[in-house]
């Protein structure tokens, strides 16, 4: 029976350099489970694979966007359960890494079956944002799905504007669409969370931001900047440089707020982590044991 790795934790523990020695280790490939490593034009601000790092370990799902492309957490797992059931072809294991939350859980838990929006209605609505503004698109939602509006993130564009969209085009609410239900998976699923102290991670995040800045995100921000509209780049890093581009932020304010914006995201990704109960945690430093883990979780799929 085949065996998926997934190896998750926060921005800036470590999951990259592990995930290549795991894999090296298991002598398999790579999928990403990272939302914005998919874009090609992002590779310095989302920290994507090095050519080198990409030559040690063959990885899936990096690089393979235009910042233009429309994409979804159903289009992730439809595609990257295509990539790792093919890999299974050749690999007893493969590794799943990444910090984008909802990516993750498509892969281990399955997402809901929501319609795929179609051009129109996601023009209307985008038309509709840029002319009215988040807080009448929230009010809206209030009235044709009060029981999502309950519980989204009403600062967040993106989770309103969908919702609206399912709304219009199906008829139905957004939440008759959650029914939230685990699906069967083919592979066994073997999950690893890697955390470190919290004032360690900060110090990790904060470098990291320095040395971004140093290999040029914000030559990489100016590159981008006629698409800062897009959902591609509604995302730490970017949105703080287009501030400064724009001339409403100093630089040094810019690179204080992605590093503080950083570290919020972190706390995020911990909190929805911690829910699962399957995640198995070690820190980053302990790859043998972590690897000694693998291999009796790996043992015991073998003998059951």
């Amino acid at each position: 029976m085949s065996a998926l790795i997934v190896l998750i934790g926060p921005t800036g523990v470590g999951k990259t350099e592990l995930s290549l020695r795991i894999a090296e280790y298991f002598r398999t490939s790579i999928v990403s489970a990272d939302s914005r490593q998919l874009y090609a034009d992002l590779k310095i601000g989302t920290a994507a694979p090095t050519p080198e790092q990409l030559n040690r370990v063959p990885h899936h799902l990096v690089g393979t966007l235009k910042l233009t492309d429309y994409y979804s957490a159903a289009r992730y797992e439809e595609e990257a359960l295509g990539i790792i059931e093919k890999l299974f072809e050749q690999h007893e294991t493969v590794v799943l890494t990444g910090g984008s939350m909802m990516y993750i859980d498509a892969i281990c838990k399955g997402i809901d079956n929501i319609p795929t929006i179609d051009a129109e209605t996601r023009e209307m609505m985008l038309q509709r944002y840029e002319s009215e503004g988040l807080e009448t698109l929230c009010s809206e939602l209030k009235l044709l799905d009060p029981e999502y509006y309950k519980i989204v993130d009403l600062k967040n564009p993106k989770r309103v504007i969908h919702a609206l969209e399912i709304c219009y085009m199906t008829g139905k609410t957004y939440t008759s669409f959650r029914t939230q239900k685990k699906k069967d998976r083919s592979f066994h699923i073997i999950k690893i969370g890697l955390t470190r102290d919290r004032n360690e991670l900060y110090e990790r995040i904060n470098h990291r931001v320095d040395v971004m800045m140093d290999e040029g995100l914000l030559e990489e921000a100016r590159a981008v900047y006629p698409y800062r509209t897009l959902n591609s780049l509604n995302t730490v890093g970017y949105k703080e440089l287009f501030n400064y581009l724009d001339g409403s932020w100093e630089l040094p304010f810019a690179i204080e707020k992605i590093k503080q914006n950083s570290r919020i995201y972190s706390r995020k990704q911990m909190t929805w982590f911690k829910r699962d109960e399957e995640i198995h945690w070690f820190h980053p430093d302990q790859e043998t044991e972590i690897i000694e883990y693998c291999k009796e979780q790996l043992s015991s799929i073998k003998t059951a």
